[in-house]
């Protein structure tokens, strides 16, 4: 029998196991990676999930939920360069990687020869021990047939997950499980469909096709193909590029003072273009929103008469368009930033770009000492914070 060779890939609680991973002490605690008490979790350990902390929730309210929750802010760089570590040791096991998120892909193991289901579990058993064993990362697997099995399969047994299902298995490993589990199916679908009697896969077996159609709408047949385990989709292994950046700052308390959030901006054009230049790209266009606290919004944007790789051309933008965003002058919650019109990266032929190509070179030395350091080791003028000249001496005499 041909053995399963796709293989999901899903990192346990990954935000959290980077933080765990760098400071051991945060291991077997309730904590979680997300922003001050106006912000959101980004990700919670499975002893915070326990406690009924998950993922968006609203920082204020989980640690109202788990009053001993241990917040622990994003460390910056850290999750990106673990995940490029964690898929390059996935492209010492097969060429065929699939990289969908910063913890989450496919691996096609066809091409590496195995010819038994155990010979591909004893491969995959040995990735899971060396991502622990170098990075400290605890990661789920499922194998299967195909894509749609293999990634139900990685998310049944976490943490540490390891689910195999052999080809001609699918229909019966799908059908005990809840409807839920498909993709696409939502709490709001999977209630609505609890109302029709439809709670696991295995109920959309015993339905007449014209009932499933007048229930589930113009795609029942693809649930129904889904729930039988039916996937053809092959492990994709060039990246889509990005078509836009952006980053937020949810702040602490509502903030008023312009130079500041001016500076919040630009530090976000800074690390923005970083990953800009390691995409190979440039952008033509800068967008800047606010939102108040009642949360409502305004945004502007500006392009460019050229796409850039660098960050000076856009700091001039950053207080007209703040301005031109934050008309009201009321106290923000929030300021973000996008940079689009995307580009590839053209080669420079030109004579007159030599004084351009200087300040590229040293924007790309600038990224490798942050990225060795592991955070913004060289900061620019406005990432520093204001300095408030000292008070006066009092009158009398001096000591």
């Amino acid at each position: 029998m041909t053995p399963p060779t796709i293989v999901h890939l899903d990192a346990d609680a990954f935000f959290v196991s980077c933080e765990q991973a760098r400071d051991p002490a945060l291991r077997g605690t309730k904590c979680a990676v997300g922003g001050a008490e106006r912000g959101i979790i980004s990700s919670a350990s499975y002893e915070a999930r326990a406690c009924g902390v998950y993922t968006p929730m609203p920082t204020r309210r989980a640690l109202r939920v788990c009053p001993d929750l241990i917040l622990v802010r994003h460390t910056a760089g850290l999750y990106g360069r673990v995940s490029r570590q964690m898929f390059d040791l996935c492209e010492s096991l097969t060429p065929l990687v699939q990289r969908n998120s910063i913890d989450e892909g496919y691996l096609d193991l066809g091409p590496c020869g195995w010819r038994t289901a155990e010979e591909v579990a004893a491969a995959v058993r040995g990735l899971q021990a060396r991502l622990w064993a170098q990075l400290q990362i605890p990661v789920s697997f499922g194998i299967a047939r195909n894509k749609l099995v293999a990634q139900i399969a990685s998310k049944l047994r976490k943490p540490r997950g390891f689910v195999v299902v052999l080809p001609g298995d699918e229909t019966a490993f799908l059908a005990p499980l809840p409807l839920g589990k498909l993709p696409g199916v939502g709490a709001k679908t999977e209630a609505a469909l609890a109302g029709h009697g439809l709670r696991l896969v295995r109920d959309l077996f015993g339905r007449p096709e014209a009932e499933l159609a007048a229930i589930l709408g113009p795609g029942w047949r693809e649930m129904l193909a889904q729930a039988r385990g039916e996937d053809d989709r092959p492990v994709a292994t060039e990246e889509e590029d990005a078509k836009s950046y952006s980053q937020q700052e949810t702040f602490g308390a509502d903030i008023g003072d312009f130079a500041a959030i001016e500076r919040v901006a630009k530090g976000m054009v800074d690390g923005l273009m970083v990953k800009v230049r390691a995409d190979g790209k440039r952008v033509r266009t800068l967008t800047v929103k606010v939102r108040y606290p009642d949360f409502s919004q305004a945004s502007q944007g500006r392009s460019l008469a050229a796409a850039t790789d660098l960050e000076a051309p856009f700091y001039p933008l950053v207080p007209v368009l703040l301005r031109g965003a934050w008309r009201s002058r009321r106290p923000l919650r929030l300021v973000s930033l996008k940079l689009s019109g995307v580009e590839d990266d053209p080669a420079q032929l030109e004579i007159f770009a030599a004084a351009e190509n200087k300040r590229r070179r040293l924007a790309g030395v600038l990224d490798r000492l942050n990225r060795a350091g592991g955070g913004p080791a060289v900061k620019h003028g406005h990432q520093l914070p204001e300095k408030r000249p000292a008070p006066p001496a009092p009158p009398g005499n001096l000591h």
